[in-house]
Order: C-alpha cells, then structure tokens, then sequence
C-alpha cells in the first residue's frame, strides 16, 4: 500500500455514480468536487475556513451534530474514545465544501492515516431530511484498510425514501497516492444500491477552484437539485414511497468490522 502525503489542501475533481439493484433499475453519473483537508491550512485564496468565501469548510457543519459540529475536536475524541493512537495520526476530512451561502453534503469522510496509510475512518452521512448519522470504520487493530478489505456496518438511518432502514453497508476504501476510490455497496437481500466516489488527487489552486464553479456552478444548491430529480424519476417509476423514520440514537456507530467496544 502507498503511503499518503497530504501535499497543503487537495482538490479531487470526481465522479460520483449511483446505481440500484432490484427489479426496479435504476442509475445515474455526475462530476462532484470534494476537498481533502487537514484543517489547518485553508490553501487558495478562493478557499476559507469559518469564514464566507466562493468556497469555504465550516467546523460547525461536521464532526458531531448536524449544524452543531465541533470538527477535527470530535474525530480526535471519537478516535480517543476507541483506543486509536491519535497522537501518531494525521487527520484529514474529505468533504464538499460550501459554495457561497449554500451547504449540502450527503457524505463526507474523517480520515485517521497512521504512517501515512488510512487506518480509520468515519462516513458522516445526511440526508435531506435534516437528520445525520456516522458510521466508525476500522479494523479491530487498526491495520491499515486496503483496496480489498471490506468494512461492514449496519444501516441505521433512513436515507432514501425509496430504501428501508434495513440491511447493511459494505464500504470499500481505496486511498492511494494519487487517486480516491471509495465505493458504499448497500444490500438488503436482493435490494441495494451501489454508491460510488472516485478521482484523482491533485492540489487545490485557485484557478481548478474556479473552474470548478463555472463547471458545476450552485454547489450544493445543484447537488439537492439532482436528489430530487432522481427522487422524481423513481417516484415516476413507482418505486414504493416510505415515510420518515426518526433518526437513530446515538450519533455514531461502530462497523461489524470495528469489535474492540462491542
């Protein structure tokens, strides 16, 4: 496995592809642009954090509650909590970032590297609902996670309307020296859907974040707008509509993968 260098504050320009198992198919392909981030450094001018900006990182929006985060404190403390070596660690979070005003991440990744490969990560998964909810991911003695391993958790908070909170996620975490590729294999018997998240790493500039808002301009904005789009399609679709569960308790919970605390 590669070792990892966070070269300042990285742009990965990337494809995101959805697709749903079932009698009812159903898929889609869009370009995504997420930021890796130690937090320390904001990089480009374009490029703020708690503050407004073309782009910025907000700790207020991850780590903890949605909208009441405490950012890299809660992953360290989370880390803390469940004996992982925080003090050897690099923490790094993979995110969209806000785009002027709007905000809105479907998911976005802590990251633990220990000599510079990921040894633990944590899913922080919203929907539009307003609800969040994080899935810990770790080997039992935080080995690193490699290309092939697959980390299990079960599937607690209601995400689709279109999907049962039932099942399990099957996450597949590839962070190489050059290229992201994370891929989240939900299965519910013959149901599911198979989300994923690839690009290449390369530093974040003012000039890649600019064209990024004339690329894909509105951010997050059009991020919700292809959502509901989807949403739509399956709904013309006749996919079977489900009411909102309220959201699980606690905040965090460990992979079938992560036994240290189980």
């Amino acid at each position: 496995m590669l070792r990892i260098d966070l070269v300042m504050m990285e742009h990965i320009q990337a494809q995101t592809c959805h697709a749903r198992r079932g009698a009812l198919k159903n898929a889609f392909r869009y370009g995504v642009d997420y930021v890796l981030s130690d937090l320390h450094d904001t990089g480009p001018a374009l490029m703020s954090r708690n503050r407004f900006n073309l782009w910025s990182l907000w700790d207020r929006r991850h780590g903890g509650p949605r909208g009441d985060g405490r950012g890299l404190a809660w992953f360290r403390q989370v880390l803390s909590e469940r004996g992982f070596p925080v003090e050897n660690a690099q923490l790094l979070l993979l995110t969209q970032p806000s785009f002027l005003w709007v905000h809105f991440n479907p998911v976005s990744f802590w990251i633990a590297l220990l000599e510079g490969k990921p040894c633990a990560f944590v899913a922080e998964v919203n929907n539009t609902f307003g609800d969040r909810h994080c899935y810990f991911c770790a080997h039992d003695d935080f080995r690193p996670i490699g290309r092939t391993d697959r980390i299990i958790a079960e599937k607690l908070m209601h995400v689709s309307p279109f999907q049962k909170v039932a099942g399990r996620y099957v996450f597949s975490f590839d962070m190489s020296g050059g290229a992201i590729d994370i891929r989240i294999n939900y299965e519910n018997g013959d149901q599911g859907v198979l989300a994923t998240l690839a690009g290449a790493r390369r530093p974040a500039t003012n000039a890649s974040l600019l064209w990024a808002a004339l690329r894909r301009p509105f951010g997050a904005a059009r991020v919700v707008a292809l959502i509901y789009w989807q949403a739509m399609i399956l709904y013309l679709k006749r996919a079977p509509f489900l009411k909102t569960p309220e959201p699980p308790e606690p905040l965090i919970s460990d992979s079938h993968t992560f036994r240290r605390h189980q």
